[in-house]
């Protein structure tokens, strides 16, 4: 059980509530209230009083299955507002922009924000046929390169939890719908460390992504490549894993981390709650940029799925 964290009595209401925000969105997976109260050593009616101040603010969102909080609309553009102002920005453009005139085709960087797919960055060919997709634009998980990466390192349950019920939303002919096939799929991600996209998502449109990864494993962001599939497809795409590798690592040296915290302190994933948040390894690393990561338990991208 986590330690509580005992508040000064004279802390003011405005830094207790920033602190409540904190502990949530460093969360990987949405946070009940008694988790909160727990983690924060608050009375548990303060704890709520301060998650319904936040929630009505669009800081906070409230899951409506779950009750579990998680991070607001209006957070998450601010988020956004900061990462544009920040001069790393500048560091991860030019790195898409190398690899894009090294590769010829679209590239973006992304992260995960509950359950969909973010883009951070992107770079777009300057060929006349592309697929033009803006900074903010948020994609689904089953059917994207990049949410294959950040699927794969999560336990089959918790991927279930993420997604719901299936049939998955199919897009195109080509969609998984089924947890067997994504899982299937997910298997071969999880082996090779890319991500693909077969006009899943998108007809005529083919990406492969690589993952942006702690040194325990943790996937936190990913850099990934677009094309027309009557251009390209997922075989000769491979052969830009070098430049996108290249890319991604420039973009992990910009990355700082926080200080380690003592292994074996979470609890089980399946539990969900504050426990599933902490990687076996006790470090992660983070965008100095706050960015949302979701519902993902931070488990090593080299164990299979359980």
């Amino acid at each position: 059980m986590a330690k509580q964290r005992h508040e000064a009595p004279t802390e003011s209401i405005a830094l207790r509530a920033f602190a409540v925000l904190e502990e949530v969105v460093r969360a990987a997976a949405p946070m009940s209230l008694d988790e909160v109260t727990h983690a924060r050593g608050l009375p548990k009616p303060t704890t709520f009083r301060i998650l319904s101040l936040l929630q009505s603010a669009d800081l906070l969102r409230r899951e409506p299955l779950t009750k579990r909080y998680t991070v607001g609309p209006r957070l998450t553009a601010f988020a956004l507002d900061l990462w544009r102002q920040s001069t790393l920005r500048v560091q991860w453009h030019r790195a898409l922009e190398e690899a894009v005139d090294e590769i010829g085709e679209s590239c973006n960087l992304t992260i995960l924000e509950g359950d969909k797919v973010l883009y951070l960055d992107r770079v777009e060919t300057r060929r006349p046929l592309r697929l033009h997709l803006e900074p903010g634009t948020r994609v689904p998980l089953h059917c994207t390169a990049s949410g294959k990466l950040f699927l794969c390192q999560m336990s089959r349950e918790q991927i279930r939890r993420l997604l719901g019920p299936e049939p998955l939303e199919s897009h195109t002919d080509k969609t998984i719908t089924r947890y067997a096939d994504l899982f299937e799929d997910l298997a071969r991600v999880l082996g090779t460390q890319v991500g693909t996209h077969d006009c899943e998502l998108f007809d005529d449109s083919v990406a492969i992504a690589v993952p942006i990864a702690d040194t325990a494993g943790y996937i936190y962001a990913a850099v990934a490549v677009h094309a027309p599939s009557s251009r390209e497809s997922i075989e000769s795409c491979m052969r830009y894993l070098p430049a996108l590798r290249k890319a991604a690592s420039r973009i992990a040296a910009t990355m700082t981390p926080p200080p380690a915290e003592p292994p074996g302190r979470s609890a089980p994933a399946a539990k969900g709650g504050r426990g599933a948040a902490k990687h076996d390894s006790g470090v992660l690393v983070r965008p100095t940029v706050p960015a949302k990561r979701g519902a993902t338990a931070r488990t090593s991208s080299r164990r299979p799925l359980r």
